[in-house]
């Protein structure tokens, strides 16, 4: 909890995005408030991968170190809740949180990540990030070499029945219906020896979120060891929709280069508007945080009638003073 209202930046989130933002943002001296709720869409995967010095770690091992190093700058505040709504205001941002807690501050950065939508499976919500798999980058060397199946249809499935071969040749892909491959595209899995099965998902059998089998309506189980999956997903949070962020064909918060929303003074990083891995996270929250500083600081730089003071507030100098006349 903080006992300050009023920030240069509030981060909504406070997760591998979010505190790369703050870090980046605490060492420019900015005052930040990170707002968390404490829910990572990836809170039941049990190691995180392709992340360098982090290999194998456990991602809530990794996210908290990053805050206990986040929380060693003075200038950066952390509030476990959740926010709920957000407006423009003349001087920045109001942000309101599930308490009814209000802070102010000149700019935000949205790192509020997704929420899967969890396909009508059952088992699949407990095997989700565990043996149910979205990117193999993550998590394919674990399963490499071994029986596996793809739950997909379409371009999804042709697009994951091209990638995962790279890792096993044990391939089985599930549309869960009729297929909406094309003739091309099923000709071409086909020559690859995967096997198409159109039937209908009855349920997944596992073994604590661990998958056993997979049992499709009036067709035999088939054993497994993993799955590849790619369910659809909603913004985990409304408020950027709300202050007029626009959204991707895909329904992520549209950024350009330097993490900047189409909304004036709003940024996004993490997997909100990017690709899911931890390390992509860590480094669009470090290109939105200097990114965001970089524009404060021209800013000041810029208007000579005014300065910051040693916090950071801007203040109208008085008659007399240097550089007024």
């Amino acid at each position: 909890m903080t006992d300050s209202k009023d920030f240069e930046v509030i981060i909504i989130g406070g997760s591998y995005s979010g505190l790369s933002a703050a870090m980046s943002l605490g060492r420019a001296l900015r005052r930040v408030l990170i707002i968390d709720s404490g829910k990572p869409c990836n809170r039941q995967t049990p190691h995180s991968h392709n992340f360098i010095t982090q290999d194998g770690e456990m991602p809530a091992a990794i996210a908290g170190k990053a805050r206990e190093q986040v929380l060693q700058y003075d200038t950066v505040k952390f509030y476990e809740g959740l926010a709920v709504s957000g407006r423009k205001t003349k001087s920045g941002f109001e942000v309101e949180t599930q308490r009814g807690d209000i802070f102010t501050a000149k700019k935000l950065i949205f790192a509020t990540g997704l929420s899967d939508i969890m396909p009508d499976i059952k088992g699949f919500a407990a095997c989700w990030g565990i043996s149910i798999l979205h990117c193999p980058y993550c998590h394919g060397y674990e399963v490499r070499n071994q029986r596996t199946g793809i739950i997909a249809n379409g371009d999804a499935a042709f697009h994951y029945a091209q990638l995962i071969s790279n890792w096993t040749k044990e391939l089985l892909l599930f549309t869960n219906g009729k297929s909406t491959l094309t003739a091309e595209q099923t000709g071409r899995i086909r020559k690859n020896n995967i096997q198409i099965i159109e039937q209908e998902i009855d349920f997944i059998e596992h073994d604590d979120g661990k998958v056993q089998q997979i049992k499709c309506k009036d067709y035999p189980a088939i054993p497994l060891n993993a799955i590849y999956s790619g369910p659809a997903f909603n913004q985990h949070c409304k408020i950027p929709e709300i202050l007029g962020c626009e959204l991707t064909e895909r329904g992520l918060i549209k950024v350009d280069v330097f993490q900047k929303t189409t909304i004036e003074g709003v940024y996004a990083c993490g997997d909100s508007c990017s690709w899911r891995a931890v390390s992509v996270a860590v480094s669009t929250g470090t290109m939105a945080g200097t990114a965001l500083n970089n524009e404060l600081t021209e800013k000041a730089f810029n208007e000579p009638e005014y300065k910051a003071d040693d916090n950071h507030n801007m203040t109208v100098p008085e008659p007399g003073e240097a550089g007024m006349v």
